[in-house]
């Protein structure tokens, strides 16, 4: 019997190292898909991408004309699209497409006992979508398109399963480290990559490039690392059975829709999942528009030199990385709601600091990209493992993909907001400074969060800290 017990006690204290080596395994997909977000979602595949438009539509065929302005349409279905909408179009439609494609996304793999399996298929497809862009030459804005709206479609899929994999690998008490991280790990390679692809791109001369091929070159790079590194959690994570999974009627398909409409009808018993949702729609959106329009800002009303734009870019990536550490840190001894909201009352300085900003201040800019930097990473971070707390068990994939659907859906009011207020007044400086209300609302529903009931509403574990 006691030689039974101490079997029983040495298995079981496997159980922290063993989650402690997925945990590990899963960091690098964060890693792995941020090459894609950065090195060509966020700054080289829509200017370059434009300009095969603008080829297609005006005829430009040398560098001598990335002066001139377009004035033609493209036309599609026929409607005449401009060539510098054309990106924003596809992004808009793909954003819409992925919202109501990602919930059933998330119900299947909740059914599923092979989530890895899902996760690294879509980061595959996606990544291969990726690398196609190197063949988006000469007039061809069509495969452009079309590899972009798959690429997003299948990254999106890919980090709802991923998502859902935090809460079988790591504790109720855990998450917030864990968490951030992947976020840290994320922003590092990201970064990391940008840095030399940018440096590709700026000395492409010296390489014997032109634009054009460094642009490819770089894009394909962003592909492989995407794909090669998926395979470290692709490796290191284990598949679990489901649990807890309502059972519904007919094939995987029809179980999962089953599922998804009960979800929905079922979130009403769990105000407080749904309160910290919409609080988080509202302060992501506004720092998803902080981010999309900073460079615009500092370019069109600072007045500052693309040089200057790319080190802002590089220097936001690499503080981040030490601000997730940070709050995970802070949310270990604080709570991450608390945290959080930390964070959002440094957004709103943030905002209000860039409306005051002298023009071609190159210092109080780059201080100002540190400030974004720090509160960037941890704020997605922890509101990424404060809502796994939230989730029933059994749906957290589901939840996940509601999360990233309802983010998707929505993130077109903070550039709205933005668009009106910059058309109104002819100056980005009220634009930028109007998005402190989506920090505002955003944290007063946050505030409202009581976590611990939230948490038991759930059915889960309350954390040591919350």
């Amino acid at each position: 019997m006691e030689g039974d017990r101490m079997t029983t006690q040495s298995v079981a204290d496997l159980g922290p190292l063993n989650r402690a080596k997925e945990q590990k395994a899963w960091y690098w997909y964060d890693w792995a898909n941020s090459a894609y977000v950065t090195t060509i979602a966020t700054v080289l595949f829509a200017p370059y991408l434009t300009s095969i438009a603008e080829k297609a539509a005006c005829g430009f065929v040398t560098d001598e004309d990335k002066g001139l302005k377009c004035s033609e349409n493209l036309q599609v279905l026929g409607l005449g699209i401009s060539p510098g909408s054309l990106v924003f179009y596809v992004v808009t439609v793909a954003t819409i497409f992925s919202a109501l494609v990602l919930p059933i996304v998330g119900a299947m793999a909740d059914r599923s006992a092979k989530k890895k399996n899902i996760m690294a298929g879509f980061a595959w497809v996606g990544s291969a979508a990726a690398a196609c862009m190197f063949f988006v030459t000469g007039d061809n804005w069509q495969l452009g398109v079309l590899l972009l709206f798959i690429a997003n479609i299948c990254l999106g899929s890919s980090l709802v399963v991923y998502d859902a994999i935090l809460c079988e690998i790591a504790e109720p008490d855990e998450r917030d480290r864990v968490s951030s991280r992947g976020w840290a790990m994320g922003y590092l390679g990201g970064g990391l990559l940008l840095a030399v692809n940018l440096a590709v791109v700026t000395f492409h001369e010296e390489l014997g490039m032109s634009t054009g091929m460094a642009v490819r070159v770089s894009m394909v790079s962003a592909a492989v690392w995407w794909a090669a590194f998926t395979f470290i959690p692709y490796r290191g994570i284990r598949n679990r059975e489901p649990v807890a999974v309502e059972r519904e009627p007919g094939g995987l398909v029809r179980q999962s829709f089953g599922q998804l409409g009960a979800t929905l009808k079922d979130m009403r018993n769990y105000p407080m999942t749904l309160t910290f949702l919409l609080g988080y729609l509202f302060y992501n959106d506004g720092i998803q528009t902080v981010i999309a329009s900073a460079s615009i800002y500092g370019e069109k009303e600072l007045g500052f030199s693309t040089s200057v734009l790319i080190a802002t870019i590089l220097l936001v990536q690499f503080v981040a990385f030490f601000g997730a550490l940070l709050f995970g840190k802070l949310a270990a001894k604080r709570g991450s709601r608390k945290v959080i909201l930390g964070g959002l009352v440094v957004w709103m300085v943030i905002v209000t600091v860039g409306y005051f900003i002298p023009e071609k201040n190159v210092g109080m800019f780059l201080g100002l990209a540190v400030g974004i930097g720090l509160v960037l990473g941890g704020t997605q971070a922890l509101s990424r493992s404060f809502f796994s707390q939230l989730i029933p068990r059994g749906r957290e994939a589901e939840y996940f993909s509601l999360y990233q659907a309802c983010e998707r859906g929505t993130s077109w009011l903070g550039t709205l907001v933005f668009g009106v207020v910059h058309q109104l007044t002819d100056s980005y400086r009220p634009a930028i400074f109007a998005l402190i209300i989506f920090f505002v609302v955003g944290g007063a529903l946050l505030y409202r969060v009581d976590p611990q009931r939230g948490i038991r509403e759930a059915g889960n574990q309350v954390p040591q800290v919350v």
